[in-house]
């Protein structure tokens, strides 16, 4: 990997560990709905602009309905839920929830006609990461809300499942478009709901900067920087920045905001990083079906 590789890997590694910080902090002062509709709708402010520079959303324009079901599953229902699961959770815990995205993603993928399935390594690993999900909520029982491990879990199962979505339904849709577009109908549906309940009043600095951080940063830069990164390494090792981001998620959660950092949130992340690793590898196949053709 080269340098700039490097400082682009790095950089989604934090980048796209920060959110559940900031969430964390937004939703104390604003409703879910209302920081979604804020993060989405700035984001597609700055991102429309680009996308359209480029050519990138007139082609969108005959794939209009996977669109808009791309948008639901990996933006708008995800991004609510996990505002509301943070109004009764720490940060911490839920980025190391959200660590359980690989495994599922491995076992829908396989469940739906994926090209490998699952293969003794995988369910292995599978299993090993669902241990660790039971020891992240189980070994701290007492403390966790199960209401916001539910909407944690909706959240999972969003995000494992989008990139499949969009692998199936907008194969070939240039992704800048793909993401501003999306962007853009989050916010436009969640218009109503943000009006029904505004902020009763203007929030603090800390909330303001979280929601600019929001949607500027870990949004319309995250995404720029991350097709950077795919276009720099491939997407399969960019893919690998999902095993760090919970542990980022984490530290800062511990670090900024004191949240506490249990045992239960230790055992359970490395058997859900382990069980992910197993659950997430290719399937060797057998020697004679990778042999080239003869000539």
């Amino acid at each position: 990997m080269t340098r700039r590789g490097w400082v682009l890997f790095a950089s989604m590694c934090v980048i796209w560990g920060v959110p559940y910080l900031m969430i964390r902090v937004a939703v104390r002062e604003l409703s879910p709905s209302t920081l979604v509709l804020l993060r989405t709708g700035i984001a597609a402010a700055l991102l429309l602009p680009i996308a359209a520079a480029r050519g990138e959303l007139r082609a969108l324009l005959p794939r209009w309905w996977p669109l808009v079901l791309f948008s639901a599953v990996e933006i708008a229902i995800p991004w609510l839920f996990l505002a509301r699961a943070e109004q009764r959770i720490s940060s911490s815990l839920a980025g190391l929830l959200i660590a359980a995205v690989p495994l599922v993603g491995a076992a829908v993928s396989a469940a739906t006609g994926g090209d490998e399935g699952l293969g003794r390594r995988r369910l292995v690993g599978l299993v090993v990461g669902l241990v660790g999900v039971a020891a992240l909520v189980g070994l701290d029982v007492g403390t966790v809300s199960a209401l916001a491990v539910a909407e944690i879990a909706i959240v999972v199962v969003c995000y494992a499942t989008g990139p499949i979505l969009l692998a199936r339904t907008l194969d070939g849709a240039p992704p800048l478009g793909t993401v501003a577009a999306s962007l853009a109908i989050a916010a436009v549906a969640y218009l109503p709901a943000a009006a029904i309940a505004p902020p009763d009043a203007w929030p603090s600095g800390r909330v303001v900067a979280s929601v600019a951080g929001l949607a500027v940063l870990c949004t319309a830069i995250a995404f720029l920087l991350f097709f950077a990164l795919i276009a720099e390494v491939g997407p399969v090792r960019a893919t690998v920045i999902t095993y760090v981001n919970p542990a980022v998620a984490a530290v800062l959660g511990v670090l900024v905001l004191d949240e506490a950092f249990t045992a239960g949130m230790g055992v359970g992340f490395a058997l859900v990083l382990a069980g992910s690793v197993l659950a997430t590898s290719r399937v060797r196949r057998p020697r004679e079906e990778v042999q080239a053709a003869p000539a």
